[in-house]
């Protein structure tokens, strides 16, 4: 039971930070994040935004859907291949990343990167073993229910 307390410990406090961030800001944490990605820079393409927050191209196309609907982002196309599409932040976006509150990345990952290596590693090997035994094998799984052990 202590470790199903934790796991609770642990989703509260994220989402207590992101609805901290929601709001200051205005926008998700998630969102914060690609815009603090586009900023940090600016002509990053849609795919790259999805590497580095560990999602989905489409989940990232959504997420950047929603921010330059707010004015924050915007897509251009340059270049000989007009089917790249890159993206910029606004002076909007600028003003909000100002006054923005970090880590941008998070509260879970600013967590994780202050473990040190063996204790990342034991925490990797644990929850690596949990998904195998709850049979998550991808991302989108996350929030399909759990079958039944044995089936």
């Amino acid at each position: 039971m202590s470790a199903v307390r934790h796991f609770r410990v642990v989703v509260r406090a994220i989402q207590a930070h992101s609805s901290w961030v929601e709001r200051q800001c205005g926008v998700t944490a998630a969102q914060l994040w690609a815009l603090w990605e586009v900023f940090r820079e600016p002509g990053i393409r849609v795919s790259d935004i999805s590497r580095r927050l560990s999602i989905k191209p489409a989940t990232a196309s959504n997420l950047l859907d929603k921010i330059e609907a707010k004015g924050l982002v915007r897509r251009e196309r340059r270049g000989p291949d007009q089917r790249v599409v890159r993206l910029f932040p606004t002076d909007d976006g600028a003003r909000l990343l100002a006054s923005a509150p970090r880590p941008a990345e998070g509260a879970l990952l600013d967590a994780l990167t202050r473990l040190d290596d063996q204790q990342l590693e034991a925490l990797n090997g644990s929850l690596e073993a949990l998904v195998d035994i709850l049979r998550v094998k991808e991302e989108g799984s996350a929030l399909a229910p759990i079958p039944p052990v044995g089936n």
